[in-house]
């Protein structure tokens, strides 16, 4: 089942957002570091470019990302033009400080009195926008929640009399383009769960641990997954938690949330869910499959 999940409130935050980059001179987008193009607007490219305003790429959480798949995307992104990416942890106020320093860097013509630095930071709910602007301001000016869209409205707000930021809510975009890209989304909470079904979303999260990270599996929930798949290993953490229901059968769903949250919180160990060459696979993947889809013969005149 491919998730999507496009808010109503999204679309005006999306027009205001346009409307305010003209004014706006780096573009701050906070990405996953688990997930970093999964977790990339494309609508946020798109706007940007269009203004022709460069960007600051923010791989958060990093302290949860699986590091050597942060330095390949670090790579990756750092060769594109107008982009300077860097990955820190937003909970730490040392790593937020450095932030107007690098979009410094990026728009050297301003950040005087008579041309103050103008950011805007932008990208998809919950990946931690609200606490990077808390750590900046030195005061709890956004809220934080556990819940992808909390941050409803846009705000500006003075870092000092030459620097100015933009607050925006978190944007998703209206079609996401690969269904493993919605499953690694709400697998990381950046989707809300009346969009999504957790045992399945815990069950693509298990099949992508199983192939890339079984020590971890092994080491936190003590069992050993070798030649286990993804159902295997659900069953086995419910049945080493004790979760059943009252006929004695897995409580699957407690279950699920308990894998994803396992995930989510760090518990399992640093992860990352892709990387710039599983991406690349991924797509010349789906790619096969629609040049197969396409060049089957019709079948819709059969009886």
């Amino acid at each position: 089942m491919a998730i999507q999940w496009y808010p109503g409130h999204m679309t005006q935050a999306r027009k205001k957002a346009a409307e305010t980059m003209e004014f706006i001179d780096v573009v701050i987008e906070v990405l996953d570091a688990r997930v970093p193009e999964a977790s990339h607007n494309p609508m946020i490219e798109e706007m940007r470019l269009f203004r022709q305003r460069p960007n600051l790429k923010i791989l958060n959480k990093a302290d949860l990302a699986d590091p050597d798949a942060t330095q390949a995307w670090l790579h990756y992104f750092n060769q594109q033009e107008g982009v300077r990416a860097v990955a820190l942890s937003c909970k730490k106020p040392g790593d937020a400080k450095k932030i107007p320093g690098l979009c410094q860097q990026l728009a050297p013509h301003r950040g005087t009195h008579l041309k103050p630095l103008r950011m805007m930071i932008m990208g998809i709910p919950n990946v931690g926008k609200s606490t990077l602007m808390n750590a900046l301001l030195n005061r709890r000016i956004a809220k934080v929640g556990d819940e992808p869209a909390v941050t409803k409205s846009q705000q500006r707000f003075d870092l000092s009399e030459t620097m100015s930021i933009t607050d925006t809510p978190g944007m998703m975009w209206p079609k996401i383009a690969y269904e493993s890209d919605g499953y690694m989304l709400a697998a990381s909470h950046a989707i809300g769960r009346n969009a999504v079904i957790d045992e399945d979303v815990a069950l693509f999260l298990a099949e992508i641990l199983l192939e890339r990270y079984p020590a971890l599996l092994n080491a936190r929930y003590k069992i050993d997954c070798g030649s286990m798949d993804n159902v295997d290993l659900l069953e086995a953490v419910a049945k080493r938690r004790g979760y059943r229901l009252k006929g004695g059968e897995f409580d699957m769903e407690k279950t699920a949330m308990a894998f994803l949250v396992d995930y989510r919180s760090g518990a399992l160990g640093r992860i990352s869910l892709e990387t710039p060459e599983s991406r690349q696979h991924m797509i010349a993947r789906v790619a096969r499959q629609l040049e197969a889809e396409n060049e089957a013969p019709a079948t819709d005149y059969l009886d």
